[in-house]
């Protein structure tokens, strides 16, 4: 059997090393049209509620393995809550980062730490987009969510280039499924 050269198995590798956005790019393409309803926009509101708040969680933690744990939580909350549609997931999850905000204040947390001061502006900021979104006409909304998508595929791609708070791994795979949502909230409508 002949040995792969050296040239190809580099290409190989860092093809392999992109499975992050790999796995972005396949999963924007199976769900690719479902944003055509108020309701659809409604849920990637709450997911844009949800995205700052695994950050907020993952500083306040300090542990960049709890990333993707925290996102199938996550995700498992939004479909669980939009289930028994008993009450808006944006809801819960602003409730939780109001929790761990309070935690920080009285812990001394969010004045030790630039990074988590930051996480926690990520979450007001991208938080309010969210539940902005939620309030006002649909139309709006869409456009309002999906501005925070977008701006959350920076806020991704500079905590990737940073490598800080989250996996590699989730910054590059949020980056690339957040710019490829908000280009489908705006543009497939």
């Amino acid at each position: 059997m002949a040995s792969v050269p050296h040239g190809r198995r580099h290409r190989v590798r860092r093809l392999l090393d992109r499975w992050p956005t790999a796995l972005a790019l396949v999963l924007s393409a199976v769900t690719f049209g479902g944003t055509e309803s108020d309701e659809a926009v409604a849920s990637f509101a709450s997911i844009l509620v949800l995205l700052p708040l695994l950050y907020l969680v993952v500083a306040k933690l300090e542990a960049r393995r709890a990333t993707w744990p925290l996102l199938v939580v996550g995700l498992a909350g939004v479909v669980a809550l939009r289930g028994l549609d008993v009450i808006e997931p944006a809801a819960v999850f602003s409730a939780v980062a109001l929790t761990v905000l309070l935690w920080s204040v009285v812990d001394g947390h969010v004045f030790r730490s630039g990074t988590f001061r930051v996480q926690a502006l990520g979450m007001l900021a991208f938080g309010a987009l969210g539940l902005i979104g939620l309030a006002v006409h649909p139309d709006l909304g869409r456009y309002l969510v999906a501005a925070g998508w977008f701006f959350h595929g920076v806020w991704d791609f500079v905590h990737l280039r940073r490598d800080k708070v989250v996996a590699r791994s989730f910054a590059e795979w949020c980056g690339v499924i957040d710019v490829v949502i908000a280009a489908e909230l705006i543009f497939r409508w």
